[in-house]
């Protein structure tokens, strides 16, 4: 009788050890969604490529083709959605991101992103903002920026 106890305690651990490792898998992915990538609405250059993308956001293009000056929005580096956007749309880490940037400040060279604290704050922003860029999760036509598709 002890001997089947101690079984049944054992796989209730296994089984709780397997929740507890595959419970922040599951929610990662229930989160998972693609950035949009929007600038504002007086902008008329739509579709970039990824390496544009790279440049713009680590702040080596400073103007748009018609000259106007580019101004870069991003989220915190701990926000899940600037991690995606990393990852998925420019094919870099947000660390490598925040090290070019910290270049730039540091050897006056350039300067960083403008960060704001969420999503709502990032598309106001862009929408009044002239020249603006950044990203955010769902697209809402007419809120005053326009989205880039990528090639």
């Amino acid at each position: 009788m002890y001997f089947l106890r101690n079984i049944f305690r054992l796989w209730w651990l296994i089984l709780l050890l397997i929740t507890i490792t595959l419970l922040p898998a599951t929610l990662i992915h229930a989160n998972d969604a693609n950035a949009v990538i929007i600038t504002h609405a007086t902008n008329n250059s739509t579709t970039h490529t990824k390496s544009a993308m790279r440049a713009i956001f680590g702040m080596r293009v400073r103007q748009w083709s018609d000259g106007k000056p580019i101004k870069v929005f991003v989220l915190p580096d701990s926000a899940l959605l600037h991690k995606q956007f990393c990852k998925q749309k420019l094919n870099v880490f947000p660390y490598q991101l925040r090290r070019i940037w910290n270049r730039l400040v540091y050897t006056g060279t350039g300067h960083a992103p403008i960060e704001v604290a969420d999503e709502q704050e990032m598309a106001r922003q862009i929408a009044q903002t002239p020249g603006a860029i950044g990203y955010i999760h769902l697209y809402e036509a007419d809120h005053g920026y326009n989205a880039i598709t990528m090639e």
